[in-house]
């Protein structure tokens, strides 16, 4: 039984018209899933759906078989879902420690272990842990987002273009921790705008075209398909 399945998902935001169209994507236990499409493709909103902050009209999402539908964001997370949204996603006046502190908030347990294990995978957040997120580069930002949410021990792992706005030695670096947050068996769904590359790393690629799945398939055959090659990773 693959771990996340969201299935036909159909959807738009307040009473406006459907952005998904019986949309679906999935991903297993330490896997890698990326969503990728030109914009406005409905990358970002097949992940907010997904997450609880689009209210579906058909279609369903399941979490290691469990029907997730009707959950509130905030009870996805108690029943396993971590997402870092592209923006606004560190609190800049409090410092590197306080903000993964933040990322504990529904854990009434001792969870020193959880941030010796962000330290770990995130070295330089341990040198700056007393220095404000604001005063970050915008690399380390997303360590700090990608670390709260880890504190939460979170099943599944969603990211919504971690890599927006970093330079090219910055994205492969992320790129290189999600691979490692994987290997832990952390179920990985991610919207990427950098689809070559993503797709470089994924189990499975969803490139999504109005909405609606134009080609699912691994990472790998997406890449080599001179179809999507041509048309959506620029030759």
């Amino acid at each position: 039984m693959t771990f996340l399945v969201a299935e036909e998902m159909t959807g738009g935001y307040g009473n406006g018209p459907d952005i998904l169209h019986a949309c679906t994507i999935a991903v297993d236990r330490g896997e890698i899933a990326v969503i990728v499409g030109p914009n406005g493709a409905g990358k970002s909103t097949a992940m907010k759906a997904v997450f609880g902050m689009l209210p579906l009209r058909s279609g369903r999402v399941l979490l290691d078989g469990r029907d997730i539908t009707t959950l509130s964001p905030q009870e996805r997370v108690h029943a396993g879902m971590g997402f870092v949204p592209q923006v606004a996603n560190v609190f800049v006046s409090m410092t590197v420690e306080e903000n993964l502190e933040m990322g504990a908030y529904i854990r009434d347990d001792d969870f020193s272990g959880t941030m010796e294990q962000v330290f770990a995978l995130f070295p330089i957040l341990r040198q700056k842990r007393r220095q404000p997120a604001g005063e970050l580069s915008g690399g380390q930002r997303q360590q700090v987002a990608v670390g709260r949410a880890l504190m939460t021990k979170p099943t599944l792992l969603m990211l919504d273009e971690p890599t927006a706005g970093v330079s090219p030695i910055v994205m492969d670096e992320l790129f290189d921790k999600i691979l490692e947050v994987a290997a832990t068996g952390i179920a990985i769904l991610m919207v990427e705008q950098n689809a070559r590359q993503a797709l470089n790393i994924a189990d499975h690629g969803y490139v999504l075209v109005q909405g609606r799945n134009r080609y699912t398939d691994t990472g790998e055959a997406l890449l080599a398909d001179p179809e999507v090659r041509r048309t959506f990773l620029g030759g």
